[in-house]
């Protein structure tokens, strides 16, 4: 960002008990350690690994000394901590923190709540200052149904739910479909050099979803490389006369999930089709592909999360390819 700002008051270290400064790449075995413990207690249906805190701690477009809030206890252990993220045009601030289960009951994730947002407007003031988004300040969070606490903390600063989510699983000891491309299209397994291509096919396909951004080199480059990514269980329809990227699926895996869950799961990160190719059957066919690869990994279930109100009919899609759904989730948001 070309506009610099003074990073919003730190949480009062007194009545926290905590000490609080940025996240740095000294910390990231201790920041990682304390989302662990957290999820090791609460069971959420993800959590951020050490490679996507790294990730946190490379952007440029959100430093991490004005993006991030770690609290620590007397003996240097991670107790908390917060982050928020923005795109310089976008009309947004997404917010992500945990405290841990011991520290909670605390007022600790009160005082990383009010951090958030007041980083959040002076993040809007600096975007408007240099010429970018000049949108209210706005501040989303997401949580799983599951976990009344975090939305009773949320509601309790005035935050309201604003959107829901669907996770959904389709068992893969049940027959496969088989989906074949009709003619002038052909699949391909995601390799490096359609990564840009498939960068700009997302922008178009999701354009019209609730909450999207455009993704920047840097953000998809993150997508790309999270370390739970599987490059080989993705997959990528091509239009034989263009060359031009119809449709995508994009596959993570997680084994950390797989033992804490109980089963294997290949979790389809991203599924678009460009609107010029819809109607014909590609993301029926990406899905059955993923299936089919899934399969043949060993795992025993195909996942992936669905807007409630998805404007492309997805809800329905996934319906008539077996999925069902197994957990909720919900998006909150808060004008600042």
């Amino acid at each position: 960002m070309s506009f610099e700002f003074e990073s919003q008051a730190l949480p009062d270290a007194v009545a926290t008990g905590l000490n609080w400064r940025p996240a740095t790449m000294e910390d990231l075995d201790n920041w990682a350690g304390l989302i662990a413990r957290t999820a090791a207690v609460e069971h959420p249906v993800w959590f951020e690994k050490r490679g996507d805190l790294l990730h946190v701690l490379e952007s440029t477009k959100n430093p991490a000394e004005t993006s991030t809030l770690l609290g620590v206890d007397p003996d240097g252990v991670a107790r908390a901590y917060g982050r928020i993220a923005k795109n310089p045009d976008g009309d947004k601030a997404t917010g992500m923190a945990c405290v841990d289960p011991e520290w909670q009951q605390r007022g600790i994730g009160s005082a990383v709540l009010v951090w958030q947002e007041g980083q959040v407007r002076q993040r809007f003031q600096a975007d408007a200052a240099s010429g970018h988004t000049t949108a209210p300040p706005r501040l989303r969070i997401q949580t799983e149904e599951q976990h009344e606490h975090q939305a009773s903390l949320l509601m309790g600063h005035g935050y309201g739910a604003v959107r829901w989510f669907n996770e959904m699983h389709r068992p893969l000891t049940l027959e496969l479909p088989r989906v074949p491309l009709t003619t002038g299209l052909e699949l391909r397994t995601l390799d490096s050099s359609l990564f840009e291509a498939v960068r700009k096919a997302h922008n178009d396909a999701f354009r019209d979803h609730w909450g999207s951004e455009p993704r920047d080199e840097e953000s998809w480059r993150f997508t790309i490389e999270e370390p739970t990514a599987r490059h080989d269980l993705s997959a990528v329809v091509i239009d034989s006369a263009t060359g031009e990227v119809a449709g995508y699926q994009l596959t993570s895996f997680d084994p950390h999930s797989a033992a804490d869950r109980g089963f294997k799961e290949g979790y389809t990160e991203l599924l678009g089709v460009r609107r010029g190719y819809r109607g014909r059957g590609i993301a029926q066919a990406l899905l059955a592909d993923a299936m089919q690869r899934y399969a043949s990994a060993g795992m025993e279930v195909a996942s992936l999360d669905v807007d409630s109100a998805n404007p492309t009919g997805a809800l329905e899609l996934y319906l008539g390819m077996g999925y069902t759904p197994v957990n909720r989730s919900m998006t909150w948001e808060k004008m600042l």
